[in-house]
């Protein structure tokens, strides 16, 4: 039965990482100085993500061969993503963001070093502020105040000849599918054969983003009640004004679905009424916590006020043609469903899937092709109560590296009430804990409460 997580002990927040040695990486081969187009799905993402994969000690890859395999690997990598070397600006004519592939100007790597051993960090899956200090991405030392790298590589050893790489990638470079890739073939890099010579790519990316360009003239065939109209030029203040939130006090807690639980789930969700939902383990989970998200808030008429869940849907394979899989940028849109707070209460659980997979559903080619027309049309951003953001099925842990799968994959979180996380368990290879779900939720204390009590209730209905 689900379970609201708790860390084997409270996490020590003080890691005593020192940075060593901070410099800056170029493709190990020439690659063409060139500006590069970015559509208008990666126009509103210009900030930064932070991401941690924990290795255990491997006694044939010290740290200290690890780090010079990584640095010649993304050095490498660097060829194939050279927009990574570069920067980003703005096109003073067009008044878009572009990608200035400017390999001069390079990727950081930084090697730093913790005093403790990776079981002395303690908890991996539970979110430590601490964390921050194994990928820092502010004040390097070797930059000008103004030059923001889109790539930062931080690996930092514990005393226990375990590690973590950290990056901090600017989002408009990757969304989690194509960084997966991105480290697949870092990872492929890092190999070499008998004359140093290392493997092939696993997947060669796809860099033309003209792909998922606006058609001409743009065609807004839907009315998109999924994104925000904003009166501010695209790329000016855009994200300072949209992502900046009020401070107030947030609980954060991490609650857990099991596989027995999730299985329940779709059980519960089987319906003769709904015959043609798609009833996926995302779609339950999703339905979910958006049935005790919207409950839990704080309002006296919260009965009949309309709730709003997004979520990203890759886009690839919905496009007629497909977009390749290799397509190294942002193809996912937001999607959504719609619901009276009365309906998610009392309505049957297979009725709230059903609105979640239509919600899928709806993102064709056409409506996809219309999501992005509107972006050229209008300039804002995705409108809702509050957007559930998957990293569960994302498999960063399942990438082979000549040490190894990392031991976990995490990103590094941000307590916001209006995004809601959905990450893996560890997989230890024996209890099958992959299988599982944990959900980070930062909540005012009072609408806490209130997510804990739906939580624990609905389960048992």
């Amino acid at each position: 039965m689900g379970t609201l997580y708790q860390p084997l002990e409270s996490p020590i927040q003080d890691l005593k990482v020192t940075i060593h040695n901070t410099s800056l990486v170029f493709p190990s081969q020439e690659t063409p100085k060139k500006p590069m187009f970015l559509p208008n799905i990666d126009q509103v993402l210009n900030f930064d993500v932070q991401t941690l994969h924990f290795f255990n000690a491997n006694p044939e890859f010290p740290p200290e061969i690890v780090t010079e395999r990584l640095r010649i690997a993304l050095s490498r990598v660097l060829v194939h993503y050279d927009f990574l070397a570069g920067r980003l600006r703005m096109n003073q004519e067009s008044k878009r963001l572009e990608f200035d592939c400017n390999s001069d100007a390079g990727a950081v790597f930084m090697v730093a070093s913790s005093e403790l051993t990776l079981n002395e960090i303690g908890d991996l899956v539970y979110p430590n502020p601490g964390f921050r200090q194994l990928i820092v991405h502010e004040n390097i030392d070797i930059l000008e105040k103004d030059d923001k790298p889109l790539c930062i590589l931080q690996v930092t050893s514990f005393k226990c000849g375990g590690f973590v790489m950290g990056f901090s990638t600017n989002h408009i470079t990757f969304d989690g599918i194509s960084f997966k890739t991105f480290l697949q073939n870092l990872a492929s890099q890092a190999f070499d054969d008998d004359n140093n010579n290392p493997k092939p790519l696993a997947i060669v990316p796809c860099n033309d983003r003209t792909l998922l360009a606006a058609r001409t003239p743009p065609r807004v065939t839907f009315p998109h009640v999924e994104l925000l109209k904003l009166d501010v030029p695209i790329g000016e203040e855009l994200n300072a004004k949209v992502f900046e939130t009020l401070q107030e006090e947030l609980d954060f807690k991490i609650f857990k679905l099991n596989s027995s639980d999730i299985n329940s789930m779709k059980e519960k969700a089987k319906d003769e009424n709904t015959p043609n939902s798609k009833i996926t383990s995302f779609n339950v989970v999703t339905s979910y916590v958006w049935r005790c998200k919207a409950l839990s808030y704080d309002d006296e008429n919260n009965s009949e006020r309309i709730s709003t869940v997004l979520f990203a849907i890759d886009i690839r394979p919905r496009l007629n043609p497909p977009l390749p899989q290799s397509y190294a940028g942002n193809a996912v849109l937001t999607s959504y469903a719609s619901s009276t707070c009365h309906e998610l209460e009392e309505g049957p659980f297979s009725k709230i899937v059903d609105l979640v997979s239509q919600g899928s559903k709806r993102m064709n080619d056409e409506y996809a092709r219309s999501a992005i027309d509107w972006g050229e049309i209008n300039k804002g951003f995705p409108n809702g109560e509050f957007l559930l953001s998957s990293w569960w099925k994302l498999g960063f842990s399942q990438v082979e590296y000549p040490w190894g799968k990392p031991k976990y994959s995490c990103p590094v979180v941000c307590h916001r009430k209006e995004i809601i996380l959905l990450f893996p368990n560890i997989d230890d290879g024996i209890n099958n804990n992959n299988d599982g779900v944990n959900i980070f939720v930062a909540l005012p204390p009072k609408q806490m409460k209130k997510f804990e009590s739906y939580f624990n209730k609905f389960l048992l209905d």
